[in-house]
Formats: structure tokens, C-alpha cells, sequence
């Protein structure tokens, strides 16, 4: 592998993608579809052009700082008055229907994976529960949408990453260690600890560092060209430290963002302003390697048992567990389905997978699981990168009056 040919191409296709895409946009055709093609075409899958390992460092940290600055951003674009009088939809959602997915998807793994020993299919069901907001922006960046929805949405897609990763964790050293159950509860505090520290850490840094910002510039101590910089430290620092004190770093950046966001307007604004233009390079890198290095690996192991999975993952395990965990909020069946169906999986499948890869050692063994999710990733982009605007437009048009 030659990372730099890979940097060069990276380059290339930002630039090309870049001059055309608003046009693309109005086609429905998303950032993360053009990335993952163009990771497609260039890898041994296409024109054999370069290839990278899928557990290489640089791959890791590239998608690991991607899903950081994600969770920052849309944490801190919320609006934190509305989450206070509507919080009771993306609890139901995370309280609810995130552990009824992730039994409903380990139940039917066993049925069309009968053969996999069960520990495996429990990891699958957990690498496929993170949804990614990234996936359909223009629903919880549409200001037509209304404001509680995309909320609700925003704040499932940026906290069930964290609550499924010390999951994942716990499983795959159980695999690791040759367990086939829990010993003891352990784990439950371990959970326990990675969100409670993850989230006080993440709010210490997200309020004081902010604090910090708006009495800098009160001053005139900073150059305004440093604001924007400002959050991207902020967010890094948030989840390297919470995971030097047994928190966990994604739920951090989430709560450094929220707190970020609605400490200042000012600090609000340099936080969208890099959010589309610093973070959304690394998202778009990080599906750009997707394509790169996870889709050929796998390739030779797509079944369509693995597609099955993949297109059930996406819809009915998915959907259903959202519908049953929204009975009784007094929404709309328009409304249920709307929320079960932008589900995307991405950044945080690929990154969980990226470190089963990496304690693993290797593919071999866990061949089943890793074309499932690389699958059910690759159906995702295309069919939420299609569908989100039009259903964003849709769905806008339906409820105008709750906005």
C-alpha cells in the first residue's frame, strides 16, 4: 500500500466531486454516494488502481476523528431548549427501541445464520444498531422539517453510538477471552461508567472551553480565524480525555458539542461554518475508504443469506422496533415511520468494525459479520443518500402546522 498515492487520490476526487457537486444535489445524489463509488472504482473491485488494508492505523484514525467531529457538530447544532420540552421521543427511541433492535436483530441472525455461533450474531446486532444522521443531512438539516423531529433524530443518531460501543467492547473480549456468556454483571457497571464519564467530561470540556472562547474574544485576545478551529480541538480533546478516565469519547464529543452549541450563538455559528466544510471532508474520506478497502475484502463472502440480513437490518429490525417504542408519544403513523426509516448505518458501523478488525487481528473468522454490515452500510448510503431529500420534502409538506 502506498498512502501517498492514496492522499493524491483522496485529493483528486475531492476536487472533482467539489466542482460538481450542487448539481449532483439537485439529482439526489449525496457526498457518501460519490465517495463510496469513486473508493469502489479505484479499489482491486474496480480498475485495481490502490488498496489499503482494512485494519491499517491511518484508516482507523481517519473514520475515528470523521465520527468525533460528527457527533461534536450535531450535538452542538441542537437546540437545547426544545430537547428539554421534548425529550421524550429520542429517549423512547434509545430506552425503547434501541434494545429491542438489537434482540430483534440477534433473533433473526440466528434464524438465517444458524451456524454461527451465537456470541457472533449478538455482535452483529450491536454493529448495525448506531445509526448515522450523516447519512440523511437533508433531513435533519431541512429547516421545513420540523424542528422536533430533526431533533429527535439528531440526538438517537448521536448518542446510540456510544451506548452500543461499550457493548461491543464487552463482547468482542469475550470473544477474545473464549467466553460464551457473561460471568458476572461486571459489564453493566463498566456501561455504566463509559456513559456517566463520558458525559461529564464531554459537558466539562464542551462548557469551559466555550467559557473560555467568549471571554477571549470579549478581550480581543484571539484572531478570528482561530474560531473556527476552536471546535475541532474542543471535540478531540473531549474524547481522548474521557477515554484516559474510563469514559466513553464519543458520548463526550456529543456532550462537549451540546454544550458547546448553546453556550454561545457566536460559538454556535464557527461550529456550523466547520461542520460543513473541516468535518464534512473526513466524513466523506471515511466513505471514500469504505470503498475502498471494506467492500473488497468482503466481496467473496456476499451470500445472499448476508444480503437478507442487510435489507432486514435496513427496514423490519429497524423500523418495526422504532414504531413499538413510539406507541403512546401521540405522533402520526406518518410520523413513526418517517423517524423508524432514517436509520442510516455508517460512520459508526465502519468504525466498530474497524476495531473488532483490529483486536481480532484478522477477517478470518468473522467473515459472516463483516460482510453483513459492509452490505447493510452499502445499501444504506444509496437508499437514504435517494430518499432523503424527497422524503424530507414530503414529510415538510405534510406537516407545515408543527413546525
Amino acid at each position: 500500500m502506498d498512502e501517498h498515492i492514496v492522499i493524491l487520490v483522496i485529493a483528486l476526487v475531492v476536487l472533482l466531486y467539489g466542482y460538481i457537486s450542487k448539481a449532483l444535489s439537485r439529482k439526489n445524489i449525496s457526498g457518501p454516494m460519490m465517495f463510496t463509488g469513486f473508493g469502489l472504482l479505484l479499489s482491486p473491485f474496480g480498475f485495481n488502481i490502490t488498496q489499503v488494508e482494512v485494519n491499517a492505523e491511518f484508516v482507523t484514525i481517519i473514520v475515528e476523528i470523521a465520527l468525533v467531529l460528527v457527533l461534536f457538530a450535531d450535538a452542538a447544532l441542537l437546540d437545547l431548549n426544545l430537547l428539554r420540552k421534548s425529550w421524550k421521543i429520542p429517549a423512547r427511541l434509545l430506552f425503547i427501541g434501541l434494545p429491542i433492535t438489537v434482540l430483534a436483530g440477534t433473533f433473526v441472525a440466528t434464524l438465517i445464520f444458524p451456524d454461527e455461533p451465537l456470541i457472533y450474531l449478538i455482535l452483529l446486532a450491536l454493529l448495525l444498531t448506531p445509526t448515522d444522521a450523516a447519512l440523511g443531512k437533508a433531513v435533519v438539516s431541512d429547516p421545513k422539517v420540523p424542528k422536533k423531529i430533526r431533533s429527535s433524530i439528531n440526538v438517537e443518531s448521536g448518542l446510540n453510538d456510544g451506548i452500543v460501543f461499550p457493548l461491543v467492547l464487552t463482547v468482542v473480549a469475550m470473544i477474545s477471552s473464549g467466553l460464551t456468556q457473561a460471568e458476572d454483571n461486571s459489564w453493566i457497571a463498566y456501561v455504566f461508567e463509559q456513559i456517566i464519564f463520558g458525559a461529564l467530561v464531554g459537558g466539562a470540556v464542551g462548557y469551559l472551553g466555550t467559557r473560555i472562547t467568549v471571554k477571549a474574544v470579549k478581550h480581543n485576545w484571539m484572531e478570528s480565524n482561530y474560531q473556527n478551529l476552536i471546535p475541532i480541538a474542543l471535540a478531540i480533546l473531549s474524547f481522548y480525555l474521557a477515554e484516559s478516565l474510563s469514559g466513553n469519547g464519543f458520548i463526550a464529543a456529543f456532550f462537549a458539542g451540546l454544550y458547546a452549541g448553546n453556550t454561545c450563538e457566536t460559538t454556535r455559528q464557527h461550529i456550523e461554518d466547520f461542520a460543513e466544510t473541516e468535518g464534512e471532508l473526513f466524513v466523506l474520506v471515511s466513505f471514500f475508504l469504505f470503498g475502498l478497502a471494506f467492500v473488497p475484502i468482503t466481496l467473496a463472502h456476499i451470500s445472499l443469506d448476508v444480503v437478507l440480513y442487510a435489507f432486514l437490518s435496513l427496514t423490519v429490525l429497524r423500523m418495526l422496533p422504532v414504531i413499538i417504542s413510539l406507541i403512546g408519544a401521540k405522533l402520526d403513523l406518518s410520523t413513526m415511520f418517517f423517524i423508524a426509516w432514517f436509520g442510516p448505518r455508517g460512520i459508526a458501523s465502519i468504525l466498530y468494525v474497524l476495531i473488532v478488525a483490529h483486536e481480532m487481528g484478522s477477517i478470518e473468522g468473522f467473515e459472516t459479520v463483516y460482510s453483513v454490515v459492509t452490505v447493510t452500510v452499502l445499501m444504506s448510503i444509496f437508499a437514504h443518500g435517494l430518499t432523503a431529500q424527497p422524503f424530507a420534502t414530503w414529510y415538510a409538506k405534510s406537516h407545515r402546522e408543527d413546525n
